[in-house]
């Protein structure tokens, strides 16, 4: 399907009320991105360009640039969250269940949702066997956590034509690779709709960091910029904010504060929610039935 025929377009200012419990005016929810890069494939983002140009194999500066934030960055991000008593998402390959246990086990420990991200960090439309992948994610998860996930995001909100297909018909329920509104939406499929989450690309550090070449404080005065405008715009109808943020970039010591800061500046709101996607999920399907 085109996009078109997933859904129609509804302006914001023309749908019913949603209703937060004890009168909350919006949510936020944390989404943690932990990825596996492969050392035999070229790597999914850089941070130094090969000085003889190309994409040697293997990718040593590149590939070790990300794994220190599994090694280290991750576990600064945790502390944080801790502190503030926020319950995150972790947005996982498949493949990280065995390769960082520790860090799939901190977030169980912690009763955090687990997020399917592809079985390995690849383009989804250049992955041998989509269904195959989505899958051995969905085993993956449901082995480690005992549950099956519920919501999925594309690596790099990559999809082919069929994803959504495929993810409702693989039981999944909600997905966040189509950043195109501020409050859950239904998407078609060939079987049963799917819910479409509100993501982030503009406030999500990849782009920040890696793509726009910003400062570290740009994550901090983008995702306060954001909330201040939705948490006004919620006094009328409710918004969702996601926060996204990777280990290997906001979690690199000199980057980590700026996260901090502007949870710590959100967290003071006591009409903001910080939940977890299925959350969003659970309560957006009994507005809609309501």
């Amino acid at each position: 399907m085109q996009p078109r025929e997933r859904l129609s377009y509804a302006p914001i200012v023309n749908r019913p009320k949603l209703a937060l419990p004890g009168g909350a005016r919006m949510v936020c929810w944390v989404i943690i991105n932990v990825e596996e890069w492969d050392i035999n494939q070229p790597m999914p983002r850089t941070v130094l360009t090969p000085p003889a140009g190309g994409a040697p194999m293997p990718d040593i500066p590149n590939w070790a640039w990300h794994e220190y934030g599994n090694r280290v960055g991750f576990w600064r991000m945790l502390e944080v969250l801790d502190r503030l008593d926020i319950k995150a998402v972790l947005c996982l390959n498949g493949s990280c269940l065995a390769t960082y246990a520790p860090i799939a086990e901190a977030a169980r420990e912690r009763q955090w949702e687990f997020l399917g991200h592809g079985f390995i960090q690849k383009n989804m439309q250049k992955v041998e066997n989509e269904r195959e992948a989505i899958r051995r994610t969905t085993e993956a998860i449901s082995a480690f956590t005992g549950k099956r996930p519920r919501g999925w995001l594309g690596p790099g909100l990559t999809e082919t034509w069929e994803t959504p297909d495929i993810l409702a018909e693989e039981g999944y329920e909600y997905v966040g690779d189509w950043v195109l509104d501020d409050q859950p939406v239904m998407l078609k499929t060939r079987t049963r709709p799917i819910v479409s989450l509100p993501y982030t690309q503009e406030c999500n550090d990849v782009a920040m960091m890696l793509i726009q070449h910003h400062p570290g404080a740009e994550y901090h005065r983008r995702a306060t910029d954001q909330f201040e405008q939705l948490y006004a715009d919620s006094a009328s109808a409710t918004r969702i904010m996601a926060i996204s943020a990777h280990p290997y970039i906001m979690g690199a010591p000199h980057r980590l504060k700026y996260f901090r800061q502007a949870l710590e500046e959100i967290r003071r709101h006591d009409d903001v929610l910080f939940w977890t996607g299925e959350q969003i999920l659970d309560w957006y399907r009994t507005q809609r039935q309501g």
